[in-house]
């Protein structure tokens, strides 16, 4: 996960500061800049409440994202080494015996399947609970 992080870190980035330069524009930035307000506190306490959220989401989705390119990697036999447990190695490891005991390929299947889905559906809700456009005062 460590060495397949960075390439997946350009279309991070380029979202997060997408998302800042469009709350940078808002008009309580304005607002906050012309009170006199420093930059700190602009960053603080406006742009980065906004940005937060999609920084969550996105980082579960690109933790999922990494998780199913490891496991395919591991499945074509370029990932982790044969001793190291890997979902997608087990699920090549069942290949031979889909016939006649299809469990050994389906449940590393299923576990890749629950935490991918897992991740993404932990961080809608982390989204809709950290949302400062939804909060109830």
């Amino acid at each position: 996960m460590f060495i397949l992080s960075p390439f997946l870190a350009a279309r991070f980035t380029r979202i997060v500061r997408g998302e800042t330069l469009s709350v940078r524009e808002r008009d309580y930035v304005a607002v906050a800049k012309v009170i006199g307000s420093p930059t700190y506190r602009i960053l603080l306490r406006h742009i980065l409440p906004n940005v937060f959220n999609t920084i969550i989401v996105l980082a579960t989705l690109e933790v999922g994202h990494l998780i199913l390119l490891e496991s395919s990697l591991s499945f074509l036999g370029v990932g982790v080494p044969p001793p190291q447990p890997a979902w997608g190695q087990m699920v090549a490891d069942g290949r031979e015996f889909v016939s006649s005991a299809y469990w050994v390929a389906l449940f590393p299947g299923l576990a890749i399947l629950a935490a991918v889905l897992s991740l993404n559906l932990f961080g809608d809700w982390l989204r809709d609970t950290l949302d400062p456009r939804r909060r109830q005062l």
